[in-house]
């Protein structure tokens, strides 16, 4: 079976991503079709989803020139996997708490942004998550945290007491970033056991 995946180009791991969807789709018997996705028109052929990091002011205001962001929120309405991951996560968020930031309000979540410091503070840890039997490498980067989640978030991984992975419906949002790993579990998860899968 074929499994067509977007991921948002406009910043970000957008290759590192990539190889991650590759390797988890594969170990699921399913051919991958990665598309980087810069313009309106991709998202709406796309099973899953992929939003990277880099800077969320950016990529929110290049999704919303692109014609991008409608396309996100209806895939997600649609009941299609998306994965968030670090700036990514901010601009899937009902609360960025930053006014330069179009918000996708597809995660019902407040984000403060840069929590474990700034570039120089990065820091990799074992994450205990939900759904993994073993630890996960997490790699956080000027990492945001949860502050808050509303009622039907799930919390899949905490760090220091703040959620740094959570899931509500096909959308999986993290603090860190799991391209960066070479462990595809994230996105096994992400894609393959947060919703039924589209064929």
């Amino acid at each position: 079976m074929s499994l067509t995946a977007g991921v948002v180009a406009v910043q970000g791991d957008v290759s590192e991503h990539a190889a991650a969807i590759e390797r988890a789709a594969r170990a699921h018997g399913e051919e991958p079709d990665v598309r980087e996705i810069r313009t309106a028109g991709i998202v709406p052929e796309c099973d899953v989803l992929l939003m990277p990091g880099g800077e969320s002011t950016a990529i929110s205001r290049l999704l919303d020139r692109e014609g991008i962001a409608p396309e996100i929120v209806a895939h997600v309405e649609a009941g299609k996997p998306m994965l968030a991951t670090c700036a990514g996560l901010i601009v899937a968020s009902t609360d960025p708490q930053d006014d330069r930031v179009d918000e996708l309000g597809v995660l019902d979540v407040t984000v403060e942004r840069n929590a474990f410091g700034r570039q120089k503070d990065s820091f990799e840890a074992p994450l205990d998550v939900t759904g993994l039997d073993e630890p996960f490498p997490a790699v956080f980067i000027r990492a945001p945290v949860v502050s808050d989640v509303g009622p039907d978030v799930e919390v899949l991984a905490t760090w220091e007491e703040y959620p740094v992975a959570v899931r509500q419906g096909p959308v999986v949002g993290t603090s860190f970033h799991p391209e960066l790993t070479g462990d595809s579990r994230i996105h096994d998860l992400a894609f393959f056991e947060a919703t039924p899968q589209t064929a």
